[in-house]
Formats: structure tokens, C-alpha cells, sequence
């Protein structure tokens, strides 16, 4: 047999799709449970994270899904309906069940002829064809009567519906002939040719004709919002038609019911519109986008005008929610006395916040800490614009031999593990307040935290050390002194990239300055890679998380 053999180039594309099938892998994005943690390498495989939650997902201005379209499903032709309202007319076919008892005992099953009769014996043809549900025992019992005037009991029921073939057409997805019972709904039909083309079919007018005339009408949208069909007792041969679509306008945005409505004018106030869409109860105002012609105009109208505006066959509507916020939410943590929630006046300032605070005595008001949803979200956006970038170098990376393209697999391996670990990081969102006079006038948005640190007198030492400690501050002390007192480096450590982070978000570098009280010195890992890009790329990653997180992070 012949030995199979694998060339570079083949040896290179499957690299690449591994890494690929990697890369595509999807990434958990996880918060960091305790960004704070002093162990000696920083961020490892075991440390807890816990998932985000989900953003919310602003609803879309205008859908395409068709109001009513959803209901044949085929639930309605699972079931044949076999039970018999009191209005039904015993049909020709139909199979009725005779009981008699006492001076005469007869039971049988009888089928109504072509004359409309069933046949008793003794009593003969008794007309039954064209009698309500309701009164067909007394009618049968009526005619048994007249032959035993006594002592002989009667009970008379509809066994089943005349089988019946009823043609279904017009814009249904099968049109065709359908076989069913006679008390079966136009529902049963409608879904057993497939139900109605929710592009070109119309839910308000469908027809049963019968011998060529129109027995009756059907407007769907009366059962899909009241739950009302009016009983219909179908016939051989009757013909259930659906007509064309009619007028139609879409509607979405802040309302419970985003479809395409479907009315049988061309006009109709927007008060109309919305007692089908349902705006939710945040709602205030309405567009609409309306073709004339070639072109396109716009309206604007809040919802308490809704029944003055018209909207016309065709038209897009959006109902939002066009609020401005008079008051924000502002949470205050940390050494503080006071309420924990301020409601400020939109437009607040930071001195605002601050004039209601009531510190405890050991809080450091020097330091005081700003964190921004807004602000984490977009340090989270720049870290994943990096490390795409990272992605995307190793993975285009040329290899001019097989040897160098196998170096590159298990180097861009690791990389990507690194990448997909780095997406796990949740920044903090604190936001450098800078020079205290201005800081004061820094602008609140809604679901800002502030936080009131506590005076400390220590100096946090982790990452890349021997013994990861937090060491009493010593006004003598350089950062240099602080990681001889936790060990030293370690073997993986890079002692010009050495991070110092102040309490207040302000950050420095070096080795030779004296920290302050509350001071974290993270040491980051060496960057081991041949490739100036891949190791420029780590490095900007490292640093990202360091300050955005406050971890340490490496491969």
C-alpha cells in the first residue's frame, strides 16, 4: 500500500483552520469577581468569573411580519372538529343513532338518503334534512309517536357530520380540493391548503360560495383579537375563497404588537392603528414615513393627537419613547455615612454629588473615585478592537517553509489563547478625575457610582513577584524597595514595565518615585515572541488591562 504523505503547503492550511475553528470558538465574556485579587501571577485559569448580563436590545422601527400569519401552524387541521352546536341542520349523509325502548326495542345507526330520510321500521321515512340539532329528537320522536302512541321511549342523536370535499383557492400557499366533516371550521380548510399567503392573501376577506353564490363572510382579525367565528355548516363541493391583500401599514417601535396591519380602507386614523399595535406604556410619539410619488416625506406626531392623524395604505409608523430624564440615579459606595442612592437633577455636577455625601472618618476625600457604564463599555470596545487586531496579524501571517509555518501554528496557538482569555477581563470603567478644581465640575450621567475610598496605609504589590503582599507604606520606600519586601521579581516578570495605580484612576510608571498610601505596584509579564508585531500587540493588551481593569495579565 502507499504510504500517505502530507505536503507543507497542506501541513499549513489545516494549521490555519485549526486556528480558525479556535478563533471561532465563542468567547465568554465574564466579569472579574474580585479585581483586587493579590495572587502572585495575577489572573490565572482558575480564577471565577461570572458572565455579564445580557444588553438590552432596543426594539426595531418597522417589521415585516405579517399580523395573523402565525396561526396556521397546523394546530387547526390536527383536529377535526366532531361536536355539533344546536343551530347545525342535519345535512343528507349524515349518521344518526335511534334508541327505542319499552313496548317496542329497536337501536341502529341510520344514514339520511338523498330524499333527506331516515328509515324506522313500523314507522317508515321520517324527514329529518334541513332540521336543527335541537329539535331533531322531538322531531323523529314526533313522527315514532304517531305508530306507538305509548309506553315506548325515544332517543334520537347525530352520530358524525356528513363527510364532505370542500375546494379551497385563491391566495392560499395549496389550493385544492379537502376532504373533512361537515361541522369542520373554515379554519380547518384554510390550514389544510397550507394556510394564507401572507404576501399577496387577505385576512378580512375570505368567502364561501355555494352553487356560485356567496354563503358567507370571514373576517380573521375578529378571531384573532375577540376570538369570535361564526359557525358555517360546510357542503359537498363548496368552495372557500381567499381574496387579495388589501390595504396595509406597518408599525413598530415601542408597541406590544410590531406587525403589518391589514384594513379594508385606504385611510384611517392612527387612533385605529394603535388600538391593534398596543403602544407600551413608556410610548409618547409617532412617525411616519410616507411614499408620495418618488418621493419619501415625514411626520411627527405625539400620541395624544392620534385621532387626528391619518395613515394611508402603505405607510411605515414607529411609535417611540421621546422622554428627556429630569432626574439620574447615583450610587454612592465606600467609607460613606449617608444614603447610598442620591436622585440628582438631570445636568448634575460632580460637586452636586459630593455636597450630599456624608464621609466616615476614615474616608480618604482626597481620592474619590468616578465609575461610568458608558466609560467601561468603551474601554471594553478598544480592548476588543486590539485584540481583533492581534487575531487578525496571526492569522495572516506568511510562512516561507514548512518548519516556520509549524512555528507559527504553536506560537499563533497561544495567542489566541491568550485572546480568548483577555475577552474574559471586565473593565471597571473608572474615569481619571484629574485636577480636583475641575473635577468638580465633571457632568453625572444616570447609573454613576462614586465611590469614597477608605485612607489607607498600605501599598498593594502583585503580578509579576515571588510573594504578592499588601506592605505597610513607608514614606522612604521606592517601588523598587516595595518588590524587594515581596520577593522580587519572577522569572516571568518584565522589570521595565512596572505599573503603579493611584487611588484616584491616575496612574505612573518606574521604579524610583515613592508611592503613596492605597498605591497598587503591578509588575506585567515578559512578552516572549520573536514577532516585533505580535509583541507590540501583547504589550498595548497588557497595559489596556492593567488600567482599565487593575489586573495583571499574561500568557
Amino acid at each position: 500500500m502507499r504510504a500517505a504523505t502530507t505536503s507543507p503547503r497542506r501541513g499549513r492550511t489545516v494549521g490555519l483552520l485549526l486556528l480558525l475553528a479556535a478563533l471561532l470558538s465563542p468567547a465568554l465574556h465574564a466579569a472579574v469577581s474580585d479585581p483586587l485579587s493579590l495572587s502572585p501571577r495575577g489572573l490565572t485559569e482558575s480564577t471565577p468569573l461570572t458572565p455579564p448580563p445580557p444588553a438590552p436590545v432596543a426594539p426595531p422601527a418597522v417589521i415585516s411580519e405579517v399580523f395573523g400569519a402565525q396561526i396556521f401552524s397546523g394546530a387547526f387541521m390536527a383536529e377535526q372538529f366532531s361536536g355539533f352546536n344546536p343551530d347545525y341542520q342535519v345535512a343528507i349523509g349524515d349518521h344518526i343513532t335511534l334508541r327505542m325502548w319499552g313496548a317496542f326495542t329497536y337501536e341502529a345507526t341510520a344514514t339520511v338518503d338523498p330524499q333527506g330520510n331516515i328509515f324506522i321500521p313500523n314507522v317508515g321515512p321520517v324527514p329529518v334534512a334541513g332540521v336543527r340539532n335541537a329539535e331533531l329528537n322531538e322531531q323523529v320522536a314526533n313522527r315514532i309517536k304517531r305508530v306507538y302512541r305509548s309506553n315506548v321511549g325515544v332517543y334520537v342523536t347525530l352520530a358524525s357530520a356528513q363527510p364532505v370535499k370542500v375546494y379551497v383557492t385563491g391566495y392560499v400557499h395549496k389550493p385544492g380540493l379537502y376532504g373533512g366533516l361537515s361541522s369542520d371550521s373554515v379554519l380547518y380548510y384554510l390550514d389544510r391548503a397550507g394556510g394564507i399567503d401572507a404576501e399577496r392573501g387577505s385576512f378580512l376577506d375570505i368567502s364561501v360560495l355555494r352553487s356560485g353564490e356567496t354563503r358567507a363572510r370571514f373576517n380573521l382579525y375578529h378571531f384573532l383579537l375577540e376570538g369570535k367565528i361564526a359557525p358555517l355548516q360546510l357542503h359537498d363541493g363548496d368552495t372557500v375563497v381567499v381574496g387579495p391583500r388589501k390595504h396595509t401599514v406597518r408599525i413598530g417601535g415601542d408597541v406590544l404588537n410590531p406587525y403589518q396591519f391589514e384594513f379594508d380602507k385606504d385611510r384611517i386614523s392612527a387612533r385605529e392603528l394603535l388600538a391593534l399595535a398596543k403602544p407600551r406604556p413608556a410610548a409618547t410619539h409617532l412617525s411616519i414615513v410616507r411614499k408620495v410619488g418618488t418621493e419619501r416625506r415625514s411626520e411627527y406626531h405625539p400620541l395624544a393627537e392620534a385621532g387626528e392623524v391619518m395613515i394611508e395604505d402603505g405607510d411605515e409608523v414607529a411609535v417611540t419613547a421621546d422622554k428627556y430624564p429630569g432626574t439620574i440615579l447615583v450610587r454612592v459606595e465606600g467609607a460613606h455615612l449617608g444614603e447610598h442612592v442620591l436622585v440628582l437633577p438631570y445636568g448634575a455636577r460632580l460637586k452636586d454629588a459630593l455636597a450630599r455625601v456624608k464621609p466616615a472618618p476614615q474616608a480618604n476625600n482626597e481620592a474619590v473615585q468616578l465609575f461610568r457604564k458608558s466609560v467601561a463599555q468603551r474601554q471594553r470596545d478598544m480592548l476588543e478592537s486590539t485584540l481583533r487586531s492581534l487575531e487578525a496579524y496571526v492569522l495572516t501571517a506568511r510562512s516561507a517553509t514548512s518548519e516556520e509555518a509549524a512555528l507559527r501554528t504553536k506560537e499563533a496557538d497561544l495567542v489566541l489563547q491568550f485572546v480568548d482569555r483577555a475577552r474574559r477581563v471586565e473593565p471597571r470603567g473608572q474615569i481619571l478625575l484629574g485636577a480636583k478644581h475641575e473635577a468638580q465640575d465633571a457632568l453625572l450621567e444616570d447609573g454613576d457610582i462614586i465611590r469614597i475610598p477608605e485612607t489607607s496605609s498600605l501599598v498593594l504589590v502583585h503580578g509579576e513577584v515571588l510573594f504578592a503582599n499588601a506592605i505597610v507604606f513607608d514614606r522612604e520606600s521606592s517601588v523598587a524597595d516595595y518588590i524587594a519586601q515581596a520577593g522580587g521579581y519572577t522569572q516571568n516578570a518584565d522589570s521595565s514595565r512596572v505599573v503603579v495605580l493611584h487611588q484616584d484612576g491616575s496612574f505612573s510608571e518606574g521604579l524610583d518615585f515613592v508611592p503613596q498610601p492605597g498605591d497598587e505596584i503591578m509588575v506585567l509579564p515578559r512578552v516572549d515572541t520573536k514577532n516585533i508585531e505580535v509583541t507590540r500587540g501583547i504589550t498595548q493588551i497588557l497595559y489596556q488591562i492593567a488600567v482599565a481593569a487593575k489586573i495583571v495579565f499574561g500568557l
